[in-house]
């Protein structure tokens, strides 16, 4: 019945291997046959199987979605790294419920509301000529219009930045291409100020924005003072890319609701899906956001809305910064090619992609030649004249994501639930992939890169239905995994993921990650100094100041020192924790009993917590990670007192 098992086999490595003589030919078709494998499935777990040891090729950083949260996994194992804590507090890492990340969590307070949970969509790498640099990461919060800065040394959350004027977001984070700006865009339109506006002050008064966040490379930091918006009309801006290669200084952001429409369905008007998608066409946003850096320099370019610069439309549009280009209705995806010469848009309620070509638009802009106006005096250049052509590709493409070979590309169909792959240049299809179900977001291997890679693609699927084991009403997402190496996609690995609903992936080579193994000893890990907190071994003491109490405690296998703490009740007690461990991968935890508190202290660094000690008793505090084999006795004792009583 398999006959292929008595034939070499040619593994991904180019190996050619017998399975009979590795696992004898009965052993094999037994195993085949129990499990109910076909020849197809054993292929598919040898191109994704890695042996103890063996390190993947390529990192994929994912949104976490509701859960606020990045998740990190290898390519082609699938398998699951790290959740890293961002908008949500995460309680392994401690991060929430330390102060050093409580100061980071802090950073996105929202008009003085603490905010402890985020909806996280499209991670982006810091870029040097449009290229991956594995240094930092950046990610949204389209819940709250919020980006963070994940420093890729530690894998640490190091910074989140509020929007001063955006309500909301959806077109974060995109990066130009050497990382100057982080581009986000508002999803909703609403009034830039934070006051009171009717919705019949929608067109006069509701707006949308990009913002461009200017990153500060040596600091790893976002400096929110250099950084400054371009207003823009209330037509639900979506996501954007920035233009590369004979594009750059441009970039893209598209939109829906051309149409302005503003509801009602309780008034028993069309509700909202219905009235903002009656237009044929919607509007791609064209800016050059070089210009706009320069006319932000000038007071006289810019009105201050909650202490932050907003370029108006009218001077963008008067310094030939800001354009509109007609796009199919309702499009979601929007995505310059490694070149920069071409942008791909795909339309929900369309069968095709638009494939416009860069020199076409920029002539037409040189020329002046415009196909009018919009109502906000906005150029408008002719659709037909700017695009290099339409494909159509099925129901519903969204996303997509660039090959290595010259002009292919790959393209999510949500409707279709399909993979498509096209040539972009010469406009025609290649080959296509079923998926289960409903892909949203899609990635090639750096495929956004101006040197993407391909080799694998990742489908990011709404719907995983019957894919897995039933649990329950609410089920995981699933994340396919494709072999796009050959003339015919495969798909060769399913995976659950049961952490929100992950809309984005990007992908990285393994080898341009560089993460430390360990801190240089006494790092603030959230702001890489020394902490004041740091303590070497000999210097662990408990110091008094009234009511304030500063413990400087040391962890190392297997004893917390000190063994005892004795407070009285209702100080106010700050603990400074060193891991004094050097060897990598040796953390301590360090939780009290029943007061809610916990740090996470990787070797080297310092943490701290700080609680008021408003219960009385006897509470035991512990290592929480099993260190070593005396875990169980690394421990001591907190006392509470009543300075009221008398014991």
């Amino acid at each position: 019945m398999h006959s292929f098992i008595k034939k070499p086999l040619v593994l991904g490595a180019g190996l050619c291997l017998s399975l009979s003589s590795l696992f004898g030919a009965s052993e094999l078709e037994t195993i085949m046959k129990e499990r109910n494998l076909s020849e197809k499935d054993i292929l598919a777990a040898a191109k994704t199987y890695q042996p103890s040891g063996r390190k993947d090729e390529y990192i994929v950083f994912s949104s976490g979605g509701q859960s606020g949260q990045v998740i990190v996994y290898g390519v082609p194992s699938m398998r699951i790294y790290k959740y890293i804590g961002v908008f949500t507090p995460e309680p392994w890492q401690g991060y929430g419920y330390d102060n050093e990340s409580k100061a980071v969590l802090k950073g996105g307070a929202i008009r003085g509301k603490d905010i402890t949970w985020g909806d996280t969509h499209h991670p982006n790498f810091t870029e040097k000529n449009g290229e991956y640099v594995g240094d930092y990461l950046f990610i949204n919060d389209k819940a709250n219009p919020r980006t963070a800065v994940i420093n890729l040394h530690d894998f640490e959350t190091t910074q989140i930045v509020v929007n001063p004027i955006m309500k909301s977001e959806h077109g974060g984070s995109f990066v130009t291409p050497n990382t100057e700006y982080v581009i986000e865009a508002s999803q909703y339109a609403a009034p830039l100020d934070n006051n009171y506006h009717p919705i019949e002050e929608y067109e006069s008064v509701y707006r949308g924005a990009i913002t461009f966040w200017k990153f500060d490379y040596p600091k790893g930091k976002i400096d929110e003072k250099a950084s400054f918006s371009l207003e823009l009309p209330p037509y639900m801006q979506d996501l954007s890319d920035a233009g590369k290669g004979e594009s750059m200084g441009w970039a893209f952001t598209n939109s829906f609701n051309s149409e302005m429409y503003t509801g009602g369905i309780e008034k028993g008007l069309p509700p909202f899906e219905a009235g903002m998608s009656r237009n044929d066409t919607d509007y791609m946003h064209m800016y050059n956001w070089q210009i706009l850096e320069k006319l932000a320099k000038d007071p006289k370019n810019y009105k201050v809305i909650n202490n932050h610069r907003v370029i108006p439309i009218s001077v963008a549009v008067a310094n030939n910064a800001l354009f509109l280009v007609p796009e199919p209705k309702s499009p979601h995806g929007v995505d310059v090619s490694p070149d920069g010469r071409y942008i791909i848009v795909g339309g929900k309620l369309d069968t095709h992609a638009s494939v416009y070509d860069f020199r076409k638009m920029k002539a037409l802009i040189d020329k002046k030649e415009f196909a009018g106006k919009d109502p906000f005096g906005i150029p408008i250049l002719d659709m037909q004249k700017s695009l290099h052509g339409q494909v159509e590709l099925g129901l519903g493409p969204l996303h997509n994501s660039f090959d290595a070979k010259d002009g292919v590309v790959y393209t999510s169909l949500y409707v279709d639930s399909q993979i498509v792959k096209w040539d972009y240049k010469k406009l025609k299809t290649l080959d296509r992939v079923n998926v289960h179900y409903n892909i949203g977001h899609l990635d090639t291997m750096e495929g956004k890169s101006a040197k993407p890679v391909g080799k694998y693609a990742l489908a990011l699927d709404k719907l995983s239905i019957d894919r897995f084991n039933p649990v329950g009403p609410l089920h995981p997402q699933n994340h396919q995994l494709i072999d796009i190496t050959g003339a015919k996609m495969e798909l060769i690995y399913d995976m659950p993921i049961p952490l929100g609903e992950p809309h984005d992936v990007i992908s990285i080579a393994a080898s341009k990650l560089k993460p430390a193994m360990t801190y240089k000893m006494g790092t603030n890990s959230r702001t890489g100094e020394q902490s004041v907190g740091m303590t070497l071994a000999g210097q662990e003491r408990i110091e008094r100041d009234g009511k304030n109490v500063t413990v400087y405690a040391t962890l190392v296998r297997s004893h917390i020192n000190p063994e005892h703490i004795e407070v009285n009740k209702d100080d106010n007690v700050t603990i400074y924790l060193t891991n004094l461990e050097r060897a990598q991968d040796e953390t301590h935890g360090f939780a009290i009993d029943l007061y809610n508190v916990h740090a996470s202290i990787e070797p080297g660094k310092t943490a701290s917590v700080n609680f008021k000690a408003d219960m009385e008793g006897v509470f035991p505090y512990y290592c929480t990670e099993f260190c070593s084999a005396l875990h169980l006795e690394m421990m001591g004792y907190l006392y509470v007192k009543d300075p009221k009583k008398k014991y």
